[in-house]
Parts: structure tokens; sequence; C-alpha cells
């Protein structure tokens, strides 16, 4: 494809302590847009976003889903809408690094939808869900992590739906139900960061 237009999003609650490092590393000369959708914060995170430049919508229900929803639906109203959508959450300031991986298989090779692996030993919940997807579609994904590129036309055509932590494993079956081109690509070491939580690691 020619050059690309690029949108980020960023669902964030709660993350003062990394939304800043986040946005700022971002490489903002790829990007056109960086959309922060609050999730019902009460910390800065909102101020800490606005005071970086970037467009922050606010999700009052507080899910993960309804947040990547209302981001979708801000950019289906833009006049142009983005070729490539990449979604880090903002607890995952490091995974910037690997932006470029991320979205280098979709522009040289035309795949539709990226997961960025996290380096990390999975959870019992994790392992059962990825093999679960093995057995029923015969596709392997190493991880459920929620650092992920797609072309925005792709995801349209998931029809996504979860309002909640479902939001990243209901992409993932709807990309192999599709017969959707997938890759997957590693993420820094440092980019999880450790929980309890089974579906969503760190930003529940």
């Amino acid at each position: 494809m020619a050059v690309p237009v690029i949108d980020v999003v960023v669902p964030t609650r709660d993350h003062a302590a990394s939304l800043g490092p986040l946005l700022r590393d971002l490489p903002h000369r790829s990007i056109r847009s960086i959309v922060v959708v609050d999730r019902g914060s009460t910390d800065r995170s909102a101020e800490i976003a606005r005071d970086a430049g970037t467009l922050v919508l606010r999700e009052p229900s507080g899910g993960y889903g309804a947040a990547c929803l209302r981001a979708q639906a801000h950019f289906l109203s833009l006049p142009r809408v983005p070729d490539i959508l990449v979604m880090i959450p903002g607890d995952r300031p490091a995974a910037v690094a690997a932006f470029q991986t991320l979205v280098a298989p979709i522009v040289e090779r035309g795949v539709e939808l990226v997961l960025g692996a996290e380096p990390r030993r999975h959870r019992v919940g994790e392992k059962l869900v990825t093999g679960l997807i093995e057995t029923v579609y015969r596709h392997r994904w190493s991880g459920i992590g929620p650092v992920r590129a797609l072309r925005f036309p792709a995801l349209v055509a998931l029809g996504m739906s979860d309002r909640g932590s479902g939001w990243d494993v209901e992409m993932l079956v709807r990309a192999v139900k599709l017969g959707l081109s997938c890759d997957e690509v590693p993420l820094p070491a440092d980019t999880h960061c450790s929980t309890s939580s089974v579906t969503r690691p760190c930003d529940s």
C-alpha cells in the first residue's frame, strides 16, 4: 500500500504513571492521531493525555471493549478512516518500542491482524483459551495480549461486540473464523506487568 494512515488507540484507566512515557515515545511522524479513551480514571490519566496533545474520549462504563468500540465509532465518523489501527493500553509503555515491528507485516505483506506476543509465562486460564481456539479453529495463538495492530477495514468486518474484558479473545476468535491473515511479533521483555488477572493482565 501507499504510505498508510495510522492511528493509535490507547485505552486507559488509572495509568498516570505509565501513560506519559507511552505517549511521548510513540513514533509521532508515522502517526496521524493518538486517541486516548479514558475508562473512568480517578487519577490524572486524562489530564496527562490532554497535556500531551492527544484527543481524549471518555467511556463512562469503564469496560475495555466499550472503550475500543468508542474509539472505533470515532474513526468511522471521520472523513478519512485509518488504514491501520494500533492498540496499546496505557499500562504498556514498553510496547511502543515494537511499534514499527507491529505494523510492518501489514504494510509489507498485507497481513490483516498482528498480535503483539508478550514474552512471559502464560497463566493457566490463558493457555486454556488459546488451546480451545486451536482445537476448534486450528489456529494457535501464543497468547491473548492486548497490544495489536490491524487493518481498519478488518476491524469493521470483525463486527466486535464485547464491551468488557472479553474483547481481546473475541477479536482473535472472530479473526480466525473469518479467515483473516494473521501474524504475531514479539514484544519487549518488560512489556507485561504482573497481576493475578487471567484475561486482562494489567488493564482490567
